[in-house]
């Protein structure tokens, strides 16, 4: 009996857990990490204020939570793009698409993971999370010079500008969220850059 007490009491301390990251996710996407406050997210959650430090020690270790997460879901969309059928420029231009489009969807959430101001340790989280996201490119990049499709170059250097090409675009449109009809337009012109800058086309 002792033995199922303890493991109800862990499935219920996961839920908990779950229950305030998603809480926390649900807030940035409203206004960024801004109006993810601690005690918004305890209301939100049902929760405790305490409860929520019990979990994570400050705001920014939540955070970072968030956004890890969020990355890990992000790579596996674009981790699907690029492993799957068509040319090496296809995919390349359908993940760095994905990736604009859904960023201009929930600008909040967009702009709270690329740039909104945060402690110095959610900076540092998300220098990882964008290695995270080139080495995805970094995987159609390698197809693409193997087949002779992109000219030979540094896989390493060409997956950090993609990358750092489309969310250093994204910052403005994501900041000021109100949707525009250039959307469409916008992304178009993110995918062409990131083309040009790995096929090397005028």
């Amino acid at each position: 009996m002792a033995y199922q007490r303890s493991a109800l009491m862990q499935e219920r301390l996961a839920e908990n857990r779950q229950r305030i990251l998603a809480s926390a996710r649900q807030l940035v996407a409203r206004g960024g990490f801004r109006a993810a406050s601690i005690n918004a997210v305890a209301e939100v959650s049902g929760l405790s204020t305490g409860a929520i430090y019990r979990y994570f020690p400050s705001k920014s270790a939540l955070f970072i939570e968030v956004l890890s997460s969020a990355v890990r879901h992000e790579c596996d969309i674009l981790l699907a793009i690029v492993d799957g059928d068509g040319s090496a420029g296809e995919r390349l231009r359908a993940a760095v698409e994905s990736f604009a489009r859904r960023a201009l969807q929930g600008p909040h959430l967009a702009y709270a993971f690329i740039a909104e101001p945060a402690d110095p340790e959610v900076e540092a989280a998300r220098i990882l999370c964008r290695r995270e996201f080139s080495d995805v490119f970094k995987r159609v990049l390698r197809q693409g010079i193997a087949s002779g499709e992109f000219p030979k170059q540094s896989v390493d250097v060409s997956a950090a500008c993609v990358v750092g090409a489309f969310t250093e675009a994204l910052v403005r449109p994501t900041e000021h969220s109100a949707r525009r009809r250039q959307d469409k337009a916008l992304v178009g012109a993110i995918v062409d850059f990131c083309e040009r800058a790995v096929t090397g086309t005028a």
